[in-house]
């Protein structure tokens, strides 16, 4: 039997909590655990340039930021460190750092930080790497931005080693040492369970996903073409979509720019998710409720609505291994 994980989204809720005060969001964390929530999600920026809004920002305060969409003031602290803060709060959450825009450090550094964080939490950590779309952000750092593609598969190819091996030596065209010790570890011997996705299922996120991923969080709903090639690619490789974590989520449908949305055009995208074959939805709070009071309600709410959901659990049975 399988049943929905609930993801709570815990960036860019400043419509729900101030912007300085980062204990809210561990509190956030805390109540959702306890609610029932199987994770949380934290994405990321380091710096956001002028072009951040060049796209006009978004009508409703509370949607999700996207490419282009943002005021260049948005908040966005460090997914890495307030991660470690969740972590100590709690036990069972699962800790999901997406997306870590891999490309904007050196891949010795970010696997320090990440087999840290994963070893300190006992194996709770997810990464979705990323290379993002902010060129200023790219140019504020000093990183090519025309090579980040080619960047991020030899960050993966660094992590792969360096979760295995010791001494690790990795030869890249960007990238390169011998003979480094890397302990300690992060908590498998494989590392942190991956995450990847994209706009669409173009043939180097295909080959990335073959090779690293345990789950597959596509940014928005992935069209049947895109899942056929994501089952084509696994199949051509011995590997089954059933192995992939399928990770999906629920949408807002504000009124108007003013007011919050309702919780049940949310629901309502489950079951065509489910169908698809997708287990685990993101849903991020400050989009349904503006009353910090309010929130530990709000997740028992969607905890049990969910649950209560008439959903076809004996049509696909997924393995839980991705997830432990």
């Amino acid at each position: 039997m399988s049943a929905p994980r609930l993801v709570l989204v815990l960036s860019e809720n400043w419509t729900l909590t101030p912007p300085r005060d980062l204990r809210a969001l561990v509190d956030m964390a805390v109540v959702a655990e306890a609610a029932g929530f199987d994770a949380v999600m934290i994405s990321e920026h380091i710096v956001l340039g002028p072009s951040a809004g060049a796209d006009g920002i978004m009508g409703n305060p509370r949607d999700y930021a996207m490419p282009g969409n943002q005021d260049p003031a948005m908040p966005w602290p460090s997914s890495i460190v307030l991660l470690s803060a969740i972590a100590a709060a709690t036990t069972r959450l699962r800790l999901a750092a997406c997306a870590v825009i891999a490309p904007l450090r050196h891949p010795l550094l970010l696997a320090r930080e990440l087999a840290t964080l994963d070893l300190l939490s006992e194996g709770r950590l997810v990464v979705q790497p990323t290379v993002s779309w902010h060129r200023d952000e790219y140019e504020a750092l000093g990183i090519p931005f025309e090579r980040r593609g080619i960047l991020l598969d030899e960050h993966l190819s660094a992590w792969e080693g360096l979760w295995r091996d010791t001494p690790a030596t990795f030869d890249g065209e960007h990238y390169a040492y011998a003979d480094v010790y890397f302990e300690p570890k992060a908590w498998r011997p494989d590392g942190p369970r991956i995450w990847l996705g994209g706009e669409s299922v173009h043939p180097r996120l295909l080959r990335r996903i073959v090779r690293y991923a345990h789950g597959f969080h596509p940014l928005g709903q992935p069209s049947d073409a895109d899942m056929d090639r994501l089952r084509d690619g696994l199949a051509e490789a011995g590997r089954s979509v059933d192995e992939l974590e399928l990770v999906g989520g629920m949408r807002a449908a504000f009124p108007d720019d003013e007011s919050a949305s309702p919780l049940e055009p949310a629901l309502a995208m489950l079951p065509r998710q489910w169908e698809r074959g997708f287990r685990t939805f993101c849903i991020k709070p400050s989009q349904f409720v503006d009353d910090l009071s309010l929130y530990p309600a709000w997740c028992a709410e969607v905890v049990e609505r969910v649950a209560a959901l008439d959903l076809p659990r004996d049509t696909l049975s997924r393995a839980s291994g991705t997830a432990e």
